[in-house]
Order: C-alpha cells, then structure tokens, then sequence
C-alpha cells in the first residue's frame, strides 16, 4: 500500500490519497512504512513553513513529555524475562518483589466470605467509620494518640504518598530523600512536577545518613520537604535518635515537612526500636505519616493506606482529594477493621520468622567472594553490591541464560533505586519474602550464576 507525500521544507509528512488533499507542490509515492511523522516534530516545522490543519490531522498522535519520562519499575520491569524463563520450564524464585507469602489473618477474610451486602457501595471518602476507630486504636497502642480526622485512608501507600506530595509541593518543588530509596518515590514526584534530590548513602556504611552539614547543602529555596522510609526499603536500615533528632532539627530550622513512610513498623529485629515520627512533638504541625496494611497483614492486593497528620490543613487537603477520587475499597476497609481482633503477640511470629529469612539470606551473601551487604535491622529487604559492571544484565542474564538443576533466582537491579546517574549499577535489592528451602535455593542459584557469569568482574 502507498500513500502520496508532500515535501514540505525537507520534512516528508503521511498523506491520504491525492483525491482529498488540493494541489501541494512536489509529490511522489513511497511506502507507507516510511512515512510516520509525529504530529509533535510537525507542529514545529509548521512555525517555518505552514501546514494545512488537514494535514496535521492526519498524523501519528503521541503521549506527553511526562509520560515518556516515567521509569520502568525495576521491581517488575524483568517480569517477561521471568516469563520467558517458566514458559521453558524453569522454577523462579521471586526475590525482586515485597510481596509476602505469609497468609492473610483469618479475620481479614472471614470478613470477605461473609460479606452479604447486595452490593458493594462507595465507602465515605474519608474512610469507613468501623476502619478508622481500628486504626485510632492501633495508633493509640503503638503510643500515639490520635482522632478519626486525623487520619485519611487511602487506595495503598502509594496514594498515601501521592497526595501528601500533591497537598505539600508545589510544581518545580524539591524533596530530599535519603537513597537509595522506594522507587516509586520518584514516579509519585514526577506526577506532581517535584524534584527528587537524592541524599547518598552506601552499603559500605550501611546505609546511614549523611552528616547534617551534607544534608543542609542541598536545601535551598525551592525545597519542601525531606521524605523517608523508616525501616527502610530497600535497605533495611532503621534511623537512629539522632538521625531523627536531626531530621526534626533541620525541619524546625528550615521550615519543610517531614514525611514518614513507616509501613514497615512492626518487622524490627535484634531488640532495635523505631522512632516515629508521630512522636516527634516539636514538630507535629509539619509531620505526615504514610502508612499501609499491604507488608503488616500480608494484604497488598487489599490496596489499603492512609495519611496521617495532625496539620488540620494538611488533613482538609486529604479530604478533597480523596473526594476526587470517591473512595478507598469498601471490603478492603472492613477486612482491615477486623485486625483489631489480632492479639498482641501476632507480630512476635511473623517478626520470628522474618529474622531466620534474613539471616539466611545474609550469611549466604556473606559466603559468595566479591559480594558486599550489611546485616539489616528491619522490613525484609537488602541491598547487596556484586562483583559485576552491570546487576540489571547479570539480572536479566540469570531468567535468559541460566538455570541451576532447573532453577534460577529473579532480583530487582538496584540502579531503580536511585535518583544520583551512575549510582546501584552494581547492586541488586532483595527480597527475602519466602520461605527457608526456597531460600537457600535462591541464594545457591545467586552464587553459581555468578561464578559462571561471562562478565564478572
């Protein structure tokens, strides 16, 4: 099939059949797989030599600046190659994604199986009643007081993350984020016109934060806030009294907001506490708190947050969002609510059996020549540093071009995880979300790929 062409100032623009377009300069017929232009490099021409509306009309349409700039995950970015990988057969441990593979508490379903309703309605924007008493009273035992209104339920953390950025920035703002840091950090800022600027840490120190003074450089007048995850993903770091001393001090002093992803709260190890920053009471009117049932219940498909601040403003911000976006998932809000039947020592398992994971993941990390990581204290990630040029090849090579007695290990590479160029080449995050024998399969998978890896370093 063909089509006519115009040459318009050098530029060869699609055009339909001779019959519908009048008369315009030189023509001749080329194939049609030659002549895609997008109506945007158009649109810029059209300011030197004119083009008829007709004609523009006809071309390629294409998506915004913003939305090409939007990075892959690279938690779920090697998914086809995982794919691939089983379509020949092969088992794949999944260490790339924090999806437990604990059950979900009885309670929690039960709620659902029982669910007679006839329909399932919109939830008040703000959030069922039923939930938010249960999260005022998890609130109050964890030891921060708290009211209905100060509480916003979200669809995930993520929201929670969305709106807070949303209600505290403005476009061209900055936020400074210790990193690595929770890749979607950077998708939610770039949703919201922010800019994340990058506080660097290294697995060599294991990930603590960098003095004040080096934080205190990158503040300037555009900055907003200083956003964290505490225990964190991915490093499994847990900030200190003085780091959060210092974080409270620096927002005092240079009049930003502190913004507390503690989803993690409950999966601390060796006798280590977090501070939260609900108890930061200095600066109560500029803290928020993300917080998320999806990693505490084993319930991310629930798609269940919440904001938390005590900042009446920030919280009327919440609301009007949230009322642009109707509600948050009625049955996930009412499985959630039934939690508070959990007694107080459910965590003392779980947190158990997440301590014998990382310790197997560690000291097999600590076995493989070339491999750097640090011992974490909380959530269930690490990140490791391997002796490669490059962790997303070697990543990408363990579901192409490898198996171990038909199995092999899927990782997310670490350069995701980063804002600075350059910085997690060599690094992958992983996930210790399964169980001892699956493990121990993985890590065997991990050392074997790299002592076959073609380009080790």
């Amino acid at each position: 099939m063909y089509s006519e062409i115009s040459e318009i100032s050098g530029i060869s623009v699609q055009l339909p059949r001779s019959s519908q377009l009048q008369e315009m300069g030189d023509r001749r017929l080329i194939p049609l797989s030659q002549t895609s232009l997008h109506r945007e490099s158009a649109l810029k021409m059209s300011r030197v030599s004119p083009i008829p509306q007709c004609i523009l009309n006809l071309m390629s349409i294409s998506v915004s600046e913003r939305a090409r700039q939007f990075p892959e995950s690279p938690i779920r970015k090697l998914f086809p190659l995982a794919e691939g990988a089983r379509g020949r057969g092969i088992h794949v441990y999944q260490l790339n994604i924090g999806q437990p593979d604990l059950e979900t508490p009885g309670p929690f379903m039960k709620v659902i199986h029982e669910f007679s309703q006839p329909n399932v309605a919109y939830s008040p924007s703000p959030g069922e009643n039923i939930y938010l008493d249960a999260l005022v009273e998890y609130y109050r035992r964890a030891g921060h007081e708290l009211e209905r209104n100060q509480i916003q339920v979200t669809i995930g953390g993520s929201e929670a993350i969305h709106f807070t950025l949303q209600i505290i920035c403005s476009p061209g703002d900055e936020i400074l984020v210790p990193e690595p840091f929770y890749t979607n950090y950077t998708t939610m800022a770039m949703m919201c016109g922010v800019k994340v600027v990058p506080l660097p840490t290294k697995v060599e120190d294991n990930f603590r934060l960098p003095p004040a003074s080096e934080i205190e450089v990158k503040i300037n007048d555009r900055t907003r806030a200083i956003l964290f995850c505490n225990p964190s993903n991915p490093t499994g770091t847990i900030l200190s009294a003085d780091e959060m001393a210092t974080l409270s001090r620096l927002a005092k002093q240079r009049d930003l907001w502190l913004v507390a992803d503690e989803v993690y709260r409950e999966f601390v190890y060796d006798g280590k506490t977090v501070i939260s920053a609900l108890s930061l009471e200095e600066i109560q009117d500029r803290v928020v708190v993300v917080d998320s049932i999806s990693k505490r219940y084993a319930a991310c498909g629930a798609r269940i947050g919440c904001l938390v601040s005590r900042n009446p403003e920030v919280m009327k911000s919440a609301l009007r969002l949230a009322q642009a976006r109707l509600s948050a998932p009625t049955l996930g809000q009412l499985g959630a609510a039934a939690m508070r039947e959990l007694g107080s020592d459910f965590f003392d398992g779980i947190v158990a059996e997440y301590v014998k994971r990382r310790d197997i993941v560690h000291e097999e990390l600590q076995n493989i020549p070339g491999v750097v990581s640090f011992l974490p204290s909380g959530a269930f990630y690490t990140m490791a540093k391997l002796p490669v040029p490059d962790a997303e090849a070697f990543a990408s090579w363990l579901l192409t071009d490898f198996s171990r007695d038909g199995h092999t290990v899927m990782f997310a590479p670490g350069n995701g995880f980063y804002a600075t160029p350059g910085l997690g080449n060599d690094e992958i995050r992983i996930a210790y979300v399964l169980k001892e024998d699956d493990l121990r399969g993985a890590m065997a998978c991990l050392r074997e790929g790299l002592e076959t890896y073609p380009d080790r370093l």
